[in-house]
């Protein structure tokens, strides 16, 4: 993502300003010790209610706008927050930056999911097979990460390659397991719209024990985005339909089997804008192109940024809780956003 943390940069400057049918993972309960042995650093928090700047409006289409949190911080380690994980029923988060970090912090939050505040903030750089940290290996860029049974997943977008952790992360130290033999086709991703999202299908729906990988766009603006389905060495193509100038950053299956997908644009044109598709899990089909439904759009009338993290757990009611993350690209005409919604049957 530098070449577009680049181009947003500059463009920045210039314009100066469902029904839960199966139960969440196992990850998602329970206290996690993550990252013991990471650096602490210094986090504030800027909290904000309104989703929408200027209304006192809560809801948007399926999704309630629960509050948002506004990290701030000196350490630029903190900023490039990409992929995103929500566990221990949302009260931490696991991120990875795109310079080959892991970054973990505890969420204090209210009985309804509101995010309150950001606590016990930390971050270590990951390691490969023979404990080099991964920007020492130039195995950086990491865009991605989901859970995959008791190993983490994680993609590295110029190199289009797909790493295995240890998981839990306990230490921060553990070194990465192996590079999963990946097909001639993400590596012929181009490197800077290369690998960018990755979803593991839960326990208990049709594509059990599937990687969906996502590239963040294809050949050209005009063509579809190149996905994969990975299960068991072996792997099926299949394509996501781009529209309106949108890119993939992230996304995550919902435990009944259908999958949210995250886009961001920014450009002269529209400036910064985000995308939340739903898309059903019979649609997800080798060779399929993947259009789904639009659940939220917002653009710079609301609180966002490159948002490039999703993320998921259950609420204390039962409900699917949605937790989004920016990146900052480390530049201080940006800014790194939590943002939190309940989401609604559809």
């Amino acid at each position: 993502m530098a070449e577009g943390g680049r181009r947003m940069h500059a463009l920045a400057a210039a314009a100066l300003g469902c029904c839960l049918l199966l139960p969440f993972p196992a990850a998602e309960a329970g206290n996690l010790s993550l990252l013991e042995a990471a650096k602490p650093v210094q986090v504030k928090t800027k909290p904000f209610d309104r989703f929408q700047i200027g209304r006192d409006l809560h809801t948007f289409g399926p999704l309630t706008f629960l509050g948002g949190l506004e990290l701030i911080s000196a350490d630029r380690n903190v900023g490039g927050l990409s992929g995103l994980l929500s566990l221990d029923s949302g009260n931490q988060i696991l991120a990875i930056t795109d310079n080959g970090l892991w970054f973990a912090a505890d969420i204090k939050q209210s009985p309804d999911g509101t995010p309150l505040d950001v606590t016990n903030a930390r971050y270590t750089p990951m390691l490969n097979r023979s404990g080099k940290t991964l920007r020492a290996a130039w195995q950086h860029d990491t865009e991605a990460i989901a859970i995959d049974g008791d190993s983490l997943l994680v993609t590295a977008e110029r190199a289009n390659d797909i790493f295995r952790f240890p998981w839990p992360l306990t230490t921060g130290k553990e070194r990465m397991v192996e590079e999963l033999a990946v097909p001639a086709e993400i590596k012929a991703l181009r490197g800077s719209k290369g690998l960018e999202a990755l979803a593991m299908a839960p326990e208990g729906s049709r594509l059990q024990g599937t990687a969906l990988a996502i590239a963040e766009r294809g050949p050209s603006g005009s063509d579809s985005i190149p996905a994969f389905l990975l299960k068991d060495g072996h792997q099926e193509m299949l394509s996501v339909a781009r529209s309106d100038r949108y890119d993939v950053t992230d996304a995550t299956f919902l435990p009944s089997g259908d999958l949210l997908l995250l886009e961001r644009r920014f450009n002269l044109r529209d400036l910064v804008g985000m995308r939340i598709r739903l898309i059903q899990d019979a649609d997800i089909l080798p060779g399929a192109r993947l259009e789904g439904q639009v659940l939220l759009e917002a653009d710079y009338g609301y609180q966002i940024d490159n948002m490039e993290g999703i993320a998921i757990h259950e609420g204390p009611d039962g409900a699917t809780i949605l937790t989004l993350l920016s990146d900052n690209n480390r530049s201080l005409l940006q800014r790194t956003l939590l943002l939190r919604f309940k989401m609604d049957g559809l």
